[in-house]
């Protein structure tokens, strides 16, 4: 996809976007395409990108710490009603990513909402050109099934 279509698409979803969002879909638009997963009826969204990309305002006002090797982890989870519609849904979110040594950090979420939007992010340190995997495991508010998802991802120093 290109940069044109993912900016039309962003201007389209103003409306449900806030400032941490917006910048959410910016570097997941301009680093790579907007990943997600589809688990039944819910859709999971993340991205995992280096926090030199966050605004100094931005990562004060959400606690967040900058560096050129730090990175987050950001998840939405939407849920795709019988209308065509989609909401955002709490999840109860455990994760963790470790590296090939099998160094490991446990995610302590950040919960963001502003308006109808409701993020989930994660902080972790890495090394350049290092492999990171990830293991996440929720469930959807108001459901009884719980869902495992798993990515790897090579981090990058962006100086």
């Amino acid at each position: 996809m290109n940069t044109l279509n993912i900016t039309n698409r962003l201007f389209a979803l103003r409306r449900w976007l806030t400032p941490l969002g917006v910048f959410c879909l910016l570097i997941s638009g301009s680093a790579q395409a907007q990943l997600s997963e589809r688990f039944g009826p819910y859709e999971l969204h993340y991205s995992v990108v280096n926090t030199t990309f966050i605004e100094p305002a931005v990562a004060d006002q959400y606690g967040l710490a900058r560096g050129s090797r730090r990175a987050i982890i950001n998840l939405s989870l939407r849920e795709h009603l019988e209308d065509g519609s989609t909401v955002a849904r709490e999840m109860d979110l455990q994760g963790r990513s470790w590296d090939l040594t099998q160094a490991q950090v446990n995610f302590d979420f950040i919960e963001v909402r502003e308006g109808p939007a409701l993020y989930y992010i994660g902080e972790f340190k890495f090394i350049n050109r290092e492999w990171r995997f990830f293991e996440l495991n929720f469930t959807p508010e108001g459901s009884e099934e719980a869902f495992s998802f798993e990515l790897k991802k090579q981090m990058y120093i962006n100086d």
